[in-house]
């Protein structure tokens, strides 16, 4: 096998995406939604995944509930696509339901279990992509990938590094360490950073040593599940029950093949822990690496970031004496004598907001779920 080509696409598409409430909600969240291109954030991380050319399979992970709108949408990416594409999505796209949601180690496990089940013959170099980021150019993207494949080949656990341009507290940050490239463009990881307070992040962008966690990963399998096996224990215990597991039966829904009610994945889902990648291996491993991204990044996080990926306001908003309003919603919007804000009425419900504000969003989710408004 080629050491810079991926052979297997994981995508994580099981969140819930509070900080764009209301038009992100639990039964409908963040991924589904679209920019001005009409492509939603899940179809824009497959059209990623087919980019990269894995030789193997794309898995999209998500919760048991959110099976029929993730094949909907990739159902409707197919119509997009030419032949060759197609038919890879046809043949080896696979969507895997979750019994129940625990966090983003146990998934990517699940995902080492099976690709070795299906195919035991090779060795497995899996991409971690997110199901809610934007990207570009893709040719940048599949580029820093073959980076990245080559590096977890050579038996690292890879990360995405993105350079910041603003002292941002809502990110992780990695320190970066020796090169392992020639060019630098792939260092080994000195330490991972929690999300600092505005002081430490503009110290952190100062130094010119620190780049932003894109939550993008790369290793292989066999790599990976040493690594749970040394590091968190509970949950490689959690997993002895795929030993001598049969092939899963694949089935379809809107032409899309998809696995769920798997009887050890439901045994394993009992017990394991919920415990997220970062914390479990990334932070902890002596292998940790990362590419310097040479692509733009944002993981749309907040409605401030998602105004200025907008191409184009709501037609259907009117304004009067006023300015710098972001409208995003179902119904006409009349604005009069205000600015600076961000109004989004979606799914029966209203956000108004200053921009700027955006860090109140998850105190908002939780006031408006603890009064049972939505």
């Amino acid at each position: 096998m080629d050491s810079q080509i991926f052979t297997d696409v994981i995508i994580l598409a099981g969140g819930i995406g509070e900080r764009l409430w209301p038009a992100s909600r639990p039964d409908y969240p963040k991924q589904f939604i679209s920019l001005s291109d009409g492509v939603s954030f899940l179809q824009s991380s497959i059209l990623r995944a087919l980019a990269v050319q894995p030789t193997g399979k794309i898995i999209v992970i998500t919760r048991s509930d959110l099976l029929q709108p993730v094949s909907e949408h990739c159902a409707h990416l197919l119509y997009d696509l030419d032949e060759q594409q197609r038919h890879k999505l046809q043949e080896d796209l696979l969507i895997l339901a979750e019994p129940c949601a625990r966090h983003t180690c146990a998934p990517l496990m699940l995902s080492c279990e099976l690709l070795e089940l299906m195919d035991n013959s090779a060795p497995h170099t899996m991409l971690v992509l997110a199901s809610d980021h934007v990207i570009s150019p893709v040719s940048a993207f599949a580029a820093d990938c073959r980076k990245a494949a080559a590096t977890a080949n050579d038996g690292y656990f890879v990360c995405f590094a993105i350079p910041p341009n603003e002292p941002a507290t809502g990110y992780g940050y990695i320190k970066e360490g020796a090169p392992i490239s020639a060019d630098g463009s792939v260092f080994a990881i000195a330490q991972f950073k929690e999300k600092p307070d505005e002081e430490t992040a503009r110290q952190y962008l100062a130094s010119g040593s620190y780049t932003w966690n894109s939550g993008m990963f790369a290793f292989t399998s066999a790599f990976f599940k040493e690594e749970v096996r040394r590091y968190e224990p509970d949950i490689a215990g959690a997993f002895k029950v795929f030993a001598g597991a049969q092939r899963p039966e694949e089935r379809t829904v809107n032409g899309i093949k998809y696995i769920s009610n798997w009887a050890p994945m439901e045994e394993a889902y009992r017990s394991v822990p919920a415990v997220a990648v970062d914390n479990a291996i990334a932070e902890r491993t002596g292998r940790a690496a990362a590419v310097r991204a040479s692509f733009g990044w944002d993981d749309v996080g907040s409605w401030d970031a998602f105004e200025k990926l907008f191409s184009k306001n709501d037609s259907k908003t009117v304004e009067i004496k006023g300015g710098n309003n972001f409208v995003y919603s179902d119904i006409p919007v009349a604005l009069c004598g205000v600015e600076d804000l961000v109004v989004v009425i979606k799914n029966g419900s209203a956000l108004i907001m200053k921009k700027g504000a955006s860090g109140m969003m998850r105190e908002v989710v939780q006031k408006v779920k603890s009064q049972g408004k939505s």
